[in-house]
């Protein structure tokens, strides 16, 4: 898990400095495949469940599962990637939301609303804790900033399988849900949206979008609960190291 974690935490390195006006989402797939690819590692994203790309590509008011593609990134867009790898038959997940160029202060302060919050829910991921504490850690954090937290879609336990179980939402009540035990491994992922939290998923049966067509900010990591606390797996080997 943590080899996996690493190759993510490294393409989304490589994915933040290639990010600006003009590239596009396809582009920016093609970057993420081939350094996949050159770690030794495979796209989990790509053919899971008929999904074409390496990762996920979705902009400002697309949530998530967007399909990489023709789309040219403009100045004030922002862009929320996903990235899966598989590595030794297990696998590493994380997103991050970035702007393009320069960007508003309501698209600013969204995303890095979205970034805390991600925090707030690992901090609250902690052995002899329960699933609903982080989805409450995150939801107290981000409701009291002025953000809808999405509600349909969550995050979940990953290892050999992308989607295990426990479930992960980002809401719910403190002392609920499964016990936190050392040795799991869980992607946290918040949603937050500008505007109501209720989602629609377009015709091509991926892409989800805010319903009311407001901004959306998403991240996530991989982290594992250990008997001294949460450990991020999604991060470059080299930061492991510092």
């Amino acid at each position: 898990m943590r080899e996996a974690g690493a190759v993510v935490g490294e393409v989304i390195q490589m994915l933040r400095r290639s990010v600006e006006p003009g590239i596009t989402t396809k582009e920016l797939d093609n970057i993420a495949y081939k350094e996949i690819v050159r770690q030794g590692a495979k796209p989990t994203f790509k053919g899971y469940r008929g999904f074409p790309a390496s990762i996920c590509a979705s902009v400002n008011e697309e949530i998530v599962h967007g399909i990489p593609g023709k789309r040219v990134l403009k100045e004030g867009d922002i862009i929320k990637l996903d990235v899966g790898a598989t590595i030794g038959g297990f696998i590493g997940d994380a997103a991050v939301s970035l702007g393009v160029g320069t960007v508003s202060q309501e698209s600013t302060d969204l995303m890095e609303a979205t970034r805390l919050s991600l925090e707030e829910g690992i901090k609250a991921a902690r052995p002899g804790a329960r699933i609903g504490d982080i989805g409450a850690a995150i939801q107290a954090f981000s409701e009291a900033r002025g953000y809808a937290v999405v509600r349909e879609f969550v995050g979940h336990g990953v290892g050999r399988f992308l989607h295990e179980d426990p479930q992960v939402p980002n809401y719910g009540q403190p002392g609920r849900g499964p016990l936190l035990r050392p040795g799991m491994c869980i992607a946290i992922e918040p949603m937050l949206n500008v505007g109501d939290w209720h989602t629609r998923i377009l015709d091509d049966q991926w892409t989800v979008v805010t319903a009311d067509g407001s901004l959306s900010a998403h991240f996530e990591h991989t982290i594992a609960i250990t008997e001294g606390g949460p450990e991020i797996l999604t991060v470059p080997a080299a930061a492991k190291r510092a």
